[in-house]
């Protein structure tokens, strides 16, 4: 009962075009009244600021400061999520590049995994006392003397060298998958090489003692004549025909 109810439209008006509502112009109170000539107006308006209402001073305005801030805040977002997306592909690209060139992902590629490790597998865990299993002794002897056991394991151990350089280097995949195809087609040249020269070797030690079964005269030649010579000759006649 002791308060009184006040209502100043001039502040509300003032309070509200301050904050959101239009910059209306009819809404500047008080008014110049008739003639001019209203003291509220001189007071409020007229001495000290008769051009106020002339421009907008909103600030969520079209132009007002925190509209633009709100405009200016919006576009370094929009460039802020530009940045993140360019720099998202500029580090898939770098590990996609990494995978491709690294030396040091090449054990997880498929196609070294599947076929290549395997493939390779004689050269990259090479056991020289294993070349030589499953042959004679006198095939051993003879490979050793000649030196051919010693060329072979050399070969294999500058073969394994150069696997592993193709393997562990920095270079683009397609290159180092051509490296271990040309590898391998070395490899087995040389694994070709060396079966036949083990083949001769054995082949060379079976001839010897069968020459030398024919010097000692352990070879006995039965029932020969000169017509089995003639024979002969007509069977693989015959067998030509």
């Amino acid at each position: 009962m002791a308060q009184a109810s006040y209502r100043d439209e001039s502040i509300r008006y003032q309070q509200e075009r301050m904050v959101f509502l239009q910059w209306d112009k009819k809404k500047f109170t008080p008014k110049p009244g008739f003639l001019s000539l209203n003291p509220n107006y001189w007071l409020t308006w007229g001495l000290f600021h008769p051009n106020y209402y002339k421009k907008d001073l909103r600030p969520l305005s079209a132009s007002g400061p925190q509209t633009q801030r709100l405009a200016l805040a919006g576009t370094l977002n929009a460039i802020d999520d530009s940045y993140k997306l360019q720099s998202d592909t500029t580090r898939n690209t770098a590990l996609s590049e990494v995978a491709n060139y690294s030396g040091l992902v090449t054990e997880l590629d498929p196609l070294w995994r599947l076929y290549y490790s395997r493939e390779l597998r004689p050269v990259l865990n090479t056991d020289h006392a294993a070349v030589l299993t499953g042959l004679s002794p006198q095939v051993k002897a003879k490979l050793v003397t000649e030196g051919l056991f010693d060329w072979y394991t050399e070969e294999l151990d500058m073969l394994r060298q150069r696997v592993e350089a193709a393997h562990s280097a920095d270079m683009d995949r397609g290159a180092r998958i051509m490296a271990y195809h040309r590898l391998l087609m070395e490899y087995r040249k040389l694994a070709g090489v060396w079966a036949i020269r083990v083949a001769t070797a054995a082949k060379t030690i079976r001839m010897s003692a069968q020459q030398q079964q024919v010097r000692t005269g352990q070879v006995s030649v039965s029932n020969w004549t000169p017509q089995t010579d003639v024979q002969i000759a007509n069977e693989v006649l015959k067998h030509v025909q």
